[in-house]
């Protein structure tokens, strides 16, 4: 494609950072840059109409880890890591309100539930038998008791008796969240330009070339904030992982209130307004699920409306009213990577599921390391 003199000039001459991915993360590092190089010129390229990976497709949990989570990340990391994890995700969460303001994010802090099916004994179990465990690890960060036994007062069924209740967990507005990001980072003078899939990019001594499907410019720093797109760019360190949607129409005198989690997290749900948005079930083929194609299966679909009839509302007829899915990054740690991969070439990816909670420390992070 062939710029005009005026295209080139404004969008692509020295340029100083170019950011891929126009999320929480790519979005907190342009702001990040923004404050600490105030004359740069920053460009952010999104291959999307909006984010394309789960920052504007998520539940909108501000949540950092149910207690069945957090039980089982300790069988993979040291109490220290798990520990400075969730101090990440809790910071992150106090940045993000900062920046955006309870206001705006619509913050509902109904607090977060966990329940276990009938058939998840063990794992339940383990969860009350832990709890006082946990609250002592997590206590110099919180100065309070994380998790608490709970009843189950929104008459949830084929479960088991008690719920495990944390008063840390809020609700936000993840549109809100998005919208308010985006005219934060064009008001400090951030050129965004969507619908621009990175095809390639070459480094030299300099700077970067960077490669559009119609045009190539160059940039002295280029910035990857694309998570779970970022397998080929880590080696294999990061995979997409799949988390498909639903959201119901409204439900009249709908009382249930706050994020529930289910099943170690592989299944989440929550109000919106009088709707319910129930998301997971990538354990049921994560195979299938470690892709990057944002449609739906019958498999998880069949598998949410079940347990919307079953156990969250087996009395209320429901109605799905939307359906769509979301991408985010995983691998075997849970520990994010913000790196220097190269001279002039940085990520930070591997959000592990809480890109709300996480996003923007990472992106700060990110932006950091130039």
């Amino acid at each position: 494609m062939q710029l005009s003199y005026w295209e080139q000039k404004n969008w692509f001459s020295s340029i100083d950072y170019t950011i891929v991915g126009s999320g929480i993360v790519g979005l907190h590092a342009a702001l990040q840059l923004r404050d600490r190089f105030p004359k740069s010129k920053i460009l952010v390229i999104e291959k999307g109409m909006l984010p394309q990976g789960a920052s504007t497709k998520n539940a909108g949990f501000a949540c950092f880890g149910s207690i069945s989570e957090i039980i089982n990340d300790l069988k993979a990391h040291t109490e220290e890591e798990v520990v400075q994890l969730i101090q990440k995700r809790w910071i992150g969460l106090q940045l993000l309100r900062k920046r955006i303001g309870d206001s705006i994010l619509d913050l509902k802090p109904f607090g977060g539930y966990e329940l276990f099916l009938e058939s998840d004994t063990e794992v339940y179990e383990t969860c009350l038998a832990r709890i006082t465990y946990i609250n002592e690890l997590l206590h110099p960060l919180f100065k309070n008791a994380v998790f608490q036994k709970d009843y189950n007062r929104f008459e949830f069924k084929n479960i088991k008796e008690q719920l495990i209740f944390n008063p840390f967990e809020a609700q936000i507005d993840t549109g809100n969240l998005m919208q308010e990001l985006l005219k934060q980072a064009v008001a400090a003078d951030v050129l965004i330009l969507n619908q621009q899939a990175l095809v390639g990019f070459n480094e030299f001594s300099d700077g970067v070339a960077v490669q559009l499907p119609t045009y190539t410019f160059t940039t002295k720093k280029l910035l990857f904030a694309t998570n779970g797109f970022a397998t080929d760019l880590t080696k294999g360190a990061v995979e997409p992982a799949r988390a498909q949607v639903l959201i119901t129409k409204p439900i009249p005198n709908l009382a249930l209130k706050g994020t529930f989690h289910l099943d170690e997290g592989y299944y989440y749900f929550r109000n919106v307004g009088d709707r319910i948005l129930l998301g997971g079930g990538r354990n049921l083929d994560f195979d299938a699920e470690t892709t990057t194609d944002l449609s739906q299966t019958a498999l998880v679909q069949n598998k949410l409306e079940q347990l919307l009839k079953e156990v969250i509302l087996p009395t209320i007829p429901v109605e799905i009213e939307q359906r769509w899915s979301g991408i985010m990054g995983v691998g075997t740690q849970k520990i994010p990577i913000v790196s220097q991969i190269s001279n002039h070439v940085y990520c930070g990816v591997r959000l592990g599921g809480m890109g709300v909670a996480i996003g923007s420390i990472v992106g700060a992070e990110l932006a950091d390391l130039i």
